[in-house]
């Protein structure tokens, strides 16, 4: 089925939309980890990412009776752009659905097109079920993001690109996946005419649907996905995609949200280019590639395939990013409540910077503080760890604690004895309107409200934590009433960072 692809992409004539983007080395990268990396930059693509390629020649191949019923393109984001703009050259009608909840930066990007936009639901597959009642309702034509032989023959000839432009040594290519269209297409090129090229295909750790498919031996549904790398937060990988990538892909590695800021941040410094987060997993899995199997000398290749970013999440990614790169320690550090006691502490950590120190009064014999203090990578942070505990400091590491780094550093300021037991949530809050008060509607009398901190990173969803007077007994009718909301949450009763500094200790 591969080989039916390079025929595909070698007929896909788009480049009078579309450009051929150039292989950058990564120099400080590449000293770093010994190798030489490369970025194949879909970021200069006129839309900001690779998607142009795949609906541009999706469109090509429609009959005179299609184009002319018009399309029609369920997206959030990059899709929707390469739809739009694909349709405006080729002066076909589009209609693109999207989530309430797209940034508005997004939908005017589609607008500016030409497209006619509708705002519909607060998530992707309620976009997507009414772009398919229009495609019933009115004949348009149904341009799917990724699981499509010509969408995914578009993606492909970023392989052919880079199979012309680097024909020295390449040992493996890193490629985010979400539906697998990109990843597909680049692999069914590249595996044909470089076989001992690895093929790595590259997921969120909290997206990872390809290699649940794999893990399955087909494609099936995640349960919930992950959206902070939201160009790559699909639930279940396609049925063509998963064709090709289940005989072509080396390995799969995941990332976490952290690796994937770090990497965020690599590419500014190499490149000037701020990438959005699944635009940059390439390199955050190459990265990981590198540290777990110690290559050296090799030469590696990270597809930075878009850059379509709300300026609004760079202080979140810029917060994340110390210990996406293991160079920062969040810990939980019990010290004596007495005067002297902090400067006792300072003096322990010796020349070590504190980057982050937060405390509030709530005992006469210990003092319970949160601290973020600056390390070189893991080993170092176990040395802290270490090296605080042998000085007789109760210590607890929290650097991968996700409430802890979300919420529990902004709310560090004491605990409510008068609260009594409570339950603790977290979980994201869709950016519409009436969302909280939707929320505070269908919660009634049932339970009070206990604790509730708010943020907002510039994406389409907002992370809430919340507590409610409640015993434990009551989890089972509140898990009922959060699921009725369909927002995705995580019970956090039992998460230590709570325990230790917000919760009734009586």
């Amino acid at each position: 089925m591969a080989r039916s692809y390079i025929e595909a992409v070698h007929a896909a004539n788009i480049y009078d939309l579309a450009v051929e983007t150039p292989i950058a080395r990564a120099p400080l990268v590449s000293e770093r980890f010994n190798n030489q990396i490369c970025l194949k930059r879909e970021d200069l693509q006129p839309v900001f990412s690779f998607k142009v390629r795949g609906a541009y020649n999706k469109l090509l191949h429609l009959s005179d009776d299609e184009l002319a019923r018009g399309v029609v393109a369920a997206s959030a984001g990059n899709h929707a752009q390469g739809v739009a703009m694909a349709a405006k050259k080729m002066n076909v009608k589009a209609t693109i659905v999207m989530p309430e909840t797209t940034p508005l930066i997004k939908v005017d990007a589609v607008r500016a097109y030409g497209a006619d936009v509708i705002l519909v639901g607060d998530n992707f597959g309620t976009a997507a079920a009414y772009a398919a009642k229009l495609v019933a309702d009115q004949g348009l034509v149904f341009v799917h993001p990724f699981d499509d032989p010509d969408v995914i023959a578009g993606q492909g000839t970023i392989g052919m690109e880079i199979h012309r432009q680097h024909p020295e040594r390449l040992d493996a290519v890193f490629i985010a996946v979400g539906g697998g269209g990109l990843c597909a297409g680049v692999a069914a090129y590249l595996k044909h005419m470089r076989p001992q090229t690895k093929i790595i295909a590259v997921e969120s750790d909290d997206a990872a649907c390809l290699q649940a498919a794999l893990d399955a031996g087909r494609p099936v549904q995640l349960p919930e996905v992950g959206i902070f790398a939201d160009g790559t937060a699909v639930a279940q990988i396609g049925e063509h995609t998963f064709a090709v990538l289940q005989d072509l892909v080396d390995q799969v590695i995941t990332v976490t949200t952290d690796e994937i800021c770090a990497a965020i941040k690599d590419t500014f410094n190499d490149t000037r280019a701020i990438c959005e987060p699944s635009g940059a997993m390439g390199l955050a899995g190459l990265k990981k590639y590198v540290a777990e199997s110690g290559v050296r000398g090799q030469t590696l290749l990270a597809i930075q395939c878009g850059a379509n970013i709300d300026f609004d999440r760079l202080r979140y990614i810029s917060e994340r990013t110390q210990t996406g790169e293991k160079r920062e320690a969040i810990l939980a550090v019990t010290i004596d409540e007495k005067p002297g006691s902090f400067k006792a502490f300072c003096t322990a950590l010796g020349r070590r910077n504190i980057s982050e120190f937060n405390y509030r009064y709530s005992s006469t014999s210990v003092a319970q503080i949160f601290v973020g203090i600056q390390v070189l990578d893991d080993p170092d942070r176990q040395s802290v760890v270490e090296s605080l505990s042998a000085r007789g400091y109760p210590v607890v590491d929290m650097t991968d604690n996700e409430m802890a780094k979300l919420h529990i550093r902004h709310m560090v300021g004491g605990r409510a004895p008068q609260v009594g037991e409570e339950q603790v949530y977290r979980f994201d809050f869709p950016e519409r309107p009436r969302a909280l008060l939707d929320f505070l509607d269908l919660l009634g009398d049932r339970w009070n409200i206990s604790m509730f901190h708010y943020r907002n990173h510039g994406s389409a969803f907002g992370r809430v934590l919340v507590a409610l007077q409640a015993p434990r007994e009551s989890q089972p009718a509140i898990a009922d009433f959060l699921d009725t909301l369909g927002y995705r949450y995580v019970v956090e009763t039992d998460n230590l960072s709570y325990q230790l500094f917000l919760a009734d200790t009586d």
